[in-house]
Parts: structure tokens; sequence; C-alpha cells
């Protein structure tokens, strides 16, 4: 699977952005699916993540009530609605075809298997 992320951009406090993650392969839909960023000297931290069917989602308490996660099997992408977004939102976002979304939100590991390039979200004050 290679996923391409796209959709970041330069954007005021308060503001929305739409992340889109497409991904390439057959196994798309068999896949759970993350968002994941990284601030500047930072290390890499979890944002959300999907079931392969769409019926749950996970999200990191900073960008709960936020941000959501939605994915287009028919598409093979996935997205990341992001609202209200302050300047701490800042940062690199990747997306990411996970191996097992129950350790993902039981805290066991993130087991990612393929991930995307990184798609820049600068948040102005």
């Amino acid at each position: 699977v290679q996923l391409q992320a796209s959709g970041g951009g330069l954007v005021q406090t308060g503001g929305s952005l739409r992340l889109s993650c497409a991904a390439s392969g057959r196994t798309f839909s068999s896949y759970a699916m993350a968002w994941f960023r990284q601030a500047p000297g930072r290390e890499r931290e979890f944002v959300a993540a999907i079931t392969w069917s769409g019926n749950n989602t996970y999200y990191a308490d900073s960008v709960k009530g936020r941000f959501t996660i939605s994915r287009d099997n028919a598409k093979n992408t996935v997205y990341l609605q992001m609202n209200s977004l302050k300047p701490e939102d800042t940062a690199v976002y990747y997306c990411a075809a996970v191996g097992d979304y129950g350790e993902l939100v039981m805290g066991i590991g993130y087991n990612v298997r393929y991930w995307g390039q990184g798609t820049q979200v600068t948040v102005s004050s």
C-alpha cells in the first residue's frame, strides 16, 4: 500500500482544513487507518484512527471534538477534517495504515504497516 497525503496549508486560528490520504493497492479497505503529526522538535504523536469499515473512530484528547476522521473505501481515501484549529496544531501530518485498531485504542502499540509522506499544516495566531 502506498499512501499520498495532501490538503495541508496555512490557516488562521479558528479556521478549518481537510486532509486527504489517497491509497494505492487493493488491500486498502482491509486496514485500519490513522493520522499522526509531528511538530518541530517534538516526537511524532497519534491524532486519530478509524477501523477498516469506518464504523469506529478514536481520537487523541487534544483533538477530540475538533477533528473528524473518515474514509471512503470506494475511493481508497481517508480524510481528516480539522476545525477550530489552534497554533499548537501546527505540524507535519502523516497518514498511516495500521495493523491492529484494537491494540492502538488499548495503548498497546500503533503497529504501523505503511506511512504516507507528510503534509504541512501551519496555524497562524
